[in-house]
């Protein structure tokens, strides 16, 4: 039987996987202060949105954790509760209050982000690095930790080896993992033309990897779009749909990528796209 992975020597009793033994008491709101090791930096709005809902409706099912500091208190884990909660219009929280050195503080906030797997690829590489060089643990104890393979650790560390504007291109979704380690394969003095061409002109990892492989870049030049007609049709389309929108192939066969940053802009995108009339029967940029 395979070995159980969880969060390691001493951390698996300061996170629970069952209900606590004291039961929490509540705080109020306003007495937290987020936590100064969180790692993850970007929040999904539509999903806070969406446990705001369910906060309103059932209450923060599982409590938060703080420690004391500075006449307050300071969180531990579970800062898109908190978040929530203030979204829902919260007085109180439920809270387990654990009176933890910064050390073990900032161990508990980095792992247990990473074991949740809801950080971004860079904010991802960022905590390993952290737990690596303050804490002194080796890739295999660090992957040990948090329950990952010691491929993903090293994988995810190489994601720093990037030029910070890529970094944030990944950061910000513009390009994915694989994006990623394909440009960590790149010519240093092309990676960031490569990436910026990725972003700008929508290349899957495919067209990626044909444009890092072509010495002359001649993969990258086949890849913009081939006349003014079709650069015309992407304008319309852009402006039509009120998004970034880029058109790939020759006047007979291609495909169209429209790009989106949030469920709201997914779901006013359909609603364009799906028959192309309003409530009023008036026509829609795509009606004859």
């Amino acid at each position: 039987m395979p070995k159980a992975r969880g969060l390691g020597r001493g951390l698996a009793a300061l996170i629970p996987d069952t209900a606590p033994a004291e039961p929490p008491k509540a705080l109020p709101v306003a007495e937290i202060r987020p936590s100064r090791f969180q790692p993850r930096r970007r929040f999904d709005d539509d999903a806070l949105a969406e446990l705001a809902e369910s906060i309103r409706r059932h209450g923060v099912l599982h409590p938060v954790l703080v420690r004391p500091q500075d006449g307050g208190y300071e969180l531990i884990a579970g800062e898109r509760r908190l978040l929530a909660a203030r979204q829902a219009g919260l007085a109180e929280i439920p809270v387990l209050v654990r009176d933890w050195d910064d050390r073990t503080t900032m161990e508990v906030a980095l792992v247990e982000n990473l074991q949740r797997s809801d950080l971004n690829p860079m904010e991802e590489a960022e905590a390993f690095q952290r737990l690596i060089a303050e804490f002194g643990w080796t890739q295999d104890e660090a992957a040990e930790r948090v329950g990952k393979s010691r491929s993903h650790v090293a994988n995810y560390l190489r994601l720093l080896q990037l030029e910070p504007a890529i970094r944030a291109m990944v950061e910000q979704e513009q390009l994915t993992m694989a994006h990623a380690k394909v440009l960590l394969a790149a010519d240093p003095t092309r990676r960031l033309a490569l990436a910026g061409r990725a972003v700008d002109q929508a290349w899957t990892v495919r067209q990626l990897t044909a444009a890092v492989e072509a010495p002359d870049s001649g993969a990258a030049s086949r890849s913009k779009l081939p006349d003014v007609h079709l650069e015309a049709a992407e304008r319309r389309l852009a402006r039509a749909l009120g998004a970034r929108v880029s058109i790939r192939g020759t006047a007979e066969r291609g495909r169209i990528v429209i790009r989106y940053g949030s469920l709201t802009e997914l779901e006013a995108l359909l609603m364009e796209l799906q028959g192309g009339r309003g409530d009023e029967g008036a026509p829609g940029p795509f009606s004859v």
